[in-house]
């Protein structure tokens, strides 16, 4: 063989190396980013190409999928009461990527989860028949809460303080998920909801979070018992009335100017909403002690999973005094989501402890055989945490002061005949010198023999006049309609 054949085998080697390398890095290296690019349909393709599983309420799908036509996807996603469920569901689109339990669940409801792989699947690729996903969310509550929040711009949360079990999660003003789910029609209902100012999109329940006013004086009130501050909600507190921030001229004033705020025991103080108390009980614990008793509570919980992610509620750090004097009114730099209201409230009914919120109780297969289950402890990953939050005598002193709140304080409108119920009220202040429509909050529980419930409610906005802005004429007769329901 002479120089040139040589030559010209050894470079047509090293091409057919070449390609053989660049067909591998292609095919195992670059392959799943091709798959996943937006633009390659078919991905698209194969997951509408035969109907998803089901999210199930109660026993009964909430959502489907019809046949189209005239499309190289087969399937596209349905949903029944679709603005109901909206903030559970979220959507399942041909067009955008799937949010709420449709996103967390996508490869279970679209048979890829290797769960859902019998051997042969495996061997010869095939998808498998979808799961579905049981939630825990309460049919009767989820509608109570929809319809008592009707046109307004808030939002609902119920939990069972026992399971933990999340009996309903709602966020108005709400929108349809089907306005989404087919290519051809998604880009319009796309564009306007976004434009939308009302955001419908947006889950006010778990992603959302708001100043909390006063409904976080329970926190401030259960640092002050658990600290040894005070002993006893019927103790006498050092409150001067009216109360001057520290370090500012700023006089903190009461809403109703003849309450009697002044040195007010903690169940006066709740049951009146004074502000004095709760600033300088907030200063006299510092902020570390509020702090340490918010984070118990769930605030400043970056990886709160109900499963969907919820929001961080916040209780801030490196407040001088007269912030941390507004921050034990629930103000200042505070916030928090109805979830996180609600847990507050859940965990003082459950005798001072907190189980993990959770909406979904089970995922099975096709056949109905659970692939996991959340609840009950029956699955060593995923067993409901329980946390004590505080004592049962902490726990129980603010139960009976939350009571006192709804049977003769702020809460009236959330009394029900032949049930206890235990409430806070909150008007939280709503943009620079509170320029804008307060935001009204109720947080609370309900019991009865053998059932219970706790709620929380915000109305960010409404038709009400800004005078009549409040949380017990706004929010708790929705945490009324929602407790009713669920102890039922």
């Amino acid at each position: 063989m002479n120089n040139t054949i040589r030559r010209a085998s050894v470079f047509t080697l090293l091409l057919v190396f070449a390609l053989l390398v660049r067909a591998t890095w292609v095919q195992f290296y670059e392959g799943q980013a091709l798959a996943d690019d937006k633009d390659n349909r078919r991905g698209a393709i194969a997951t509408y190409a035969e109907p998803l599983g089901n999210i199930i309420v109660a026993g009964e799908s909430i959502t489907g999928s019809a046949r189209t036509k005239g499309s190289d996807l087969a399937y596209k996603r349905t949903y029944k009461d679709g603005k109901l469920y909206a903030a559970v569901t979220g959507y399942a689109s041909q067009s955008y990527a799937p949010t709420q339990l449709e996103g967390i669940y996508q490869d279970l409801l679209d048979g890829t989860d290797s769960r859902l792989k019998a051997t042969l699947d495996l061997v010869t690729g095939e998808r498998a028949d979808p799961g579905n996903v049981i939630t825990t969310i309460d049919p009767g509550v989820q509608q109570a809460a929809y319809d008592a929040l009707g046109d307004t711009k808030g939002a609902a949360v119920a939990i069972d303080p026992a399971t933990g079990r999340i009996l309903a999660v709602v966020s108005t003003p709400s929108y349809d998920p089907s306005s989404l789910t087919d290519a051809n029609t998604a880009g319009a209902a796309w564009k306007k909801l976004t434009k939308d100012s009302d955001k419908p999109l947006t889950n006010r329940a778990l992603r959302q979070p708001l100043p909390p006013g006063s409904t976080f004086k329970l926190v401030v009130a259960a640092a002050a018992l658990e600290d040894g501050l005070y002993a006893s909600v019927d103790e006498d507190t050092d409150s001067p009335d009216p109360y001057t921030l520290p370090g500012t001229s700023t006089v903190l004033k009461n809403e109703n100017t003849s309450a009697p705020c002044e040195n007010a025991s903690i169940r006066t103080a709740l049951r009146y909403s004074c502000n004095n108390v709760f600033a300088k009980m907030a200063v006299d614990l510092g902020q570390d002690e509020v702090r340490a008793m918010a984070e118990k509570f769930g605030f400043n919980d970056d990886t709160q999973d109900v499963p969907v992610r919820a929001y961080t509620s916040v209780y801030p750090s490196g407040m001088d005094k007269a912030q941390t004097g507004l921050s034990g009114i629930g103000q200042f730099d505070v916030t928090a989501t109805p979830l996180q209201m609600a847990m507050v409230s859940a965990a003082l009914a459950n005798d001072g402890k907190l189980v993990s919120p959770h909406m979904v109780s089970q995922i099975t297969d096709s056949g109905g055989d659970v692939l996991k289950n959340y609840e009950n402890g029956t699955d060593s990953d995923d067993s409901r945490d329980t946390k004590e939050i505080v004592s049962s005598s902490t726990a129980g002193q603010l139960r009976s002061a939350m009571e006192t709140v709804v049977e003769q304080g702020t809460g009236t409108n959330a009394q029900i005949d032949g049930a206890t119920v235990g409430g806070k009220t909150g008007t939280a202040q709503n943009g620079k010198n509170n320029s804008r429509t307060p935001y009204a909050w109720f947080t609370s529980y309900g019991k009865t023999d053998g059932k219970e419930v706790a709620v929380a409610v915000v109305v960010e906005q409404s038709d009400a006049a800004r005078s009549e802005v409040s949380g017990n004429g706004l929010a708790a007769p929705v945490a009324k309609a929602m407790m009713q329901a669920a102890l039922a």
